[in-house]
């Protein structure tokens, strides 16, 4: 039996993801899961670090970590509708934000790189957890701010102000669904044990799909807003027809992104496939 340590978030999409596989509800041959519940910027940097087997990730760290990486086709976060705003304490707009104080939830999220891509002149960047970036903002520490997450159903009621939806903006530059998260194994495990993973993490979704109230108690012990219908609009947004299976749509996204950020320098240039072969 192999125990192979795995990463994810305490959101509650990770958590009515991996629900199943956690708890035996589906089965991989002869191996075990040692979870390890951290941020997502967290993640990304102990996947930088080599530590994790496997780990839910940022598309933006997965250009960074292709080499010693390959990308499981499901599990992941890719969809429409559901990208990082940029929000501010009063009106304003991306060009007056150019040289300005903004928070993000951190430097290799795919909502950083979403900014970068939008434009330049977004340097000046205040790094924070993503539950601290509508308190900071508040609190009149950086001029506007990059959320994600839960946060996004909540920012009106503190009376902050969108300025821009990157993902819409996204979506209507490129065409493509929004890639925010993906599920990453090391290649050293081999193609034939990856393969038998993605699949246990499919019939996870599948299994979380099919009994949407069972993990209830999971998903809230770990969720940062615990109101139901908060927690229920997270999942319906972040988990959909792409968590269980990328397919040829959630494939040329994760391409055009990594495309647009070898183009612009953020990101290295990598010979190896998105996936183990």
């Amino acid at each position: 039996m192999q125990q192979l340590s795995l990463g994810y978030s305490p959101c509650p999409n990770d958590t009515f993801i991996f629900y199943g596989l956690i708890h035996g509800k589906v089965a991989c041959p002869d191996t075990t899961f040692e979870e390890r519940l951290e941020d997502v910027e967290t993640l990304n940097k102990l996947a930088l670090q080599g530590e994790l087997d496997l780990t839910k990730i940022s598309y933006h760290a997965l250009g960074h970590l292709r080499d010693e990486y390959s990308l499981l086709r499901s599990g992941g976060a890719l969809g429409r509708g559901c990208g990082p705003l940029v929000i501010a304490p009063r009106e304003t707009n991306m060009a007056q934000l150019r040289g300005k104080k903004i928070a993000i939830p951190g430097t290799l999220t795919t909502a950083n790189l979403l900014l970068q891509l939008y434009g330049t002149g977004y340097e000046d960047l205040l790094v924070l957890p993503f539950h601290e970036i509508m308190p900071a903002l508040l609190a009149g520490k950086a001029d506007a701010g990059v959320i994600i997450h839960e946060s996004r159903f909540t920012y009106q009621l503190h009376g902050l102000k969108q300025v821009l939806d990157l993902g819409q903006w996204w979506e209507e530059d490129s065409g493509c669904p929004i890639p925010l998260g993906g599920i990453l194994a090391k290649r050293s495990l081999g193609a034939e044990k990856i393969k038998q993973i993605d699949t246990a993490l499919r019939a996870s979704v599948k299994y979380a799909f099919a009994t949407p109230h069972e993990p209830e108690a999971y998903i809230k012990q770990h969720a940062q807003e615990l109101a139901d219908d908060v927690i229920r609009s997270h999942i319906e947004l972040y988990v959909n027809d792409f968590s269980i299976d990328l397919g040829a749509e959630g494939i040329k996204a994760i391409e055009t992104l990594f495309q647009r950020a070898e183009e612009r320098g953020i990101i290295p240039k990598s010979e190896k496939s998105l996936f183990a072969e």
